[in-house]
């Protein structure tokens, strides 16, 4: 006679958290309290990508893990209730700033990535944009909370209270005349441009956003953030933020308790 697995206590619940970033993965294993039970295991993206090899490699370094019985993954991009509506990078033929390859962006168009990750792993899995999981590592609850994450593009999250707003992609949006957000600030311009000057773009583009959310709290974040000149962050005034890139990883058991809006009936 079969048995169903007891049902875990909640203090006693594992999370996988992955952070699917442009240039690479990583993931760790976390206690309800949100401790990393291993150091974070990092491979690089591999491309080209469909979405059957991002589950793929996604349980091959849940594999080596120890075992989780749910999972949060961020992903690039516009997801809806963990469908991809859009995702950059993974689209193209050889990684960020290449050439979109067109099969590959219908078979990423409509994916529901939330069932694929489930079905492979063997438990419930929680799929967002990887700034809403940064942003669930940090942010307190209180007023509205903008999140910006500075990596391979510029990713973006508002929290409502607690509450987790729409996404909305923000690194899209036109900066200037035929440049976006995310070719403005990418680590291909902070490449090209040096951590001075592009610390000076990254203090315009907040001052230009200021007045478009009037935040009670911004975070900065992401694998760049880090490389903003302590000047620019002295002029950027109190209620703006640098948090640390383990967010992506942190917010994985924060990420299942957010408050998130109900899709609307139809």
């Amino acid at each position: 006679m079969s048995h169903s697995p007891a049902p875990v206590a909640p203090e006693d619940e594992r999370t996988l958290a992955v952070d699917c970033g442009g240039g690479g993965i990583k993931a760790s294993v976390l206690d309800a309290a949100g401790t990393l039970h291993v150091p974070p295991v990092r491979v690089p993206t591999p491309y080209p990508l469909p979405p059957e090899r991002l589950v793929a490699t996604v349980a091959a370094i849940a594999a080596g893990l120890p075992a989780a019985d749910r999972a949060t993954i961020g992903m690039p991009g516009m997801l809806r209730h963990g469908v991809v509506i859009a995702t950059p990078h993974y689209v193209t033929r050889s990684g960020p700033r290449s050439r979109v390859d067109p099969e590959l962006f219908a078979a990423w168009a409509g994916k529901d990535m939330a069932a694929a990750f489930s079905a492979s792993l063997g438990y419930p899995v929680l799929v967002l944009n990887d700034a809403e999981v940064h942003g669930a590592g940090v942010v307190s609850g209180s007023g509205l909370e903008l999140v910006l994450t500075l990596g391979t593009g510029l990713g973006s999250a508002l929290f409502d209270g607690g509450t987790l707003a729409p996404h909305l992609e923000l690194s899209h949006a036109p900066v200037r005349w035929n440049v976006t957000y995310d070719a403005y600030l990418g680590e291909h311009e902070r490449r090209r441009l040096g951590d001075g000057a592009w610390s000076r773009r990254v203090r315009r583009a907040v001052e230009g956003l200021r007045p478009v959310f009037h935040w009670d709290r911004l975070y900065l974040g992401g694998g760049n953030a880090r490389r903003i000149r302590p000047a620019t962050l002295d002029a950027l005034g109190d209620d703006v933020v640098v948090v640390p890139n383990s967010a992506g990883i942190v917010g994985g058991v924060r990420a299942w308790s957010l408050r998130t809006p109900r899709p609307s009936a139809g």
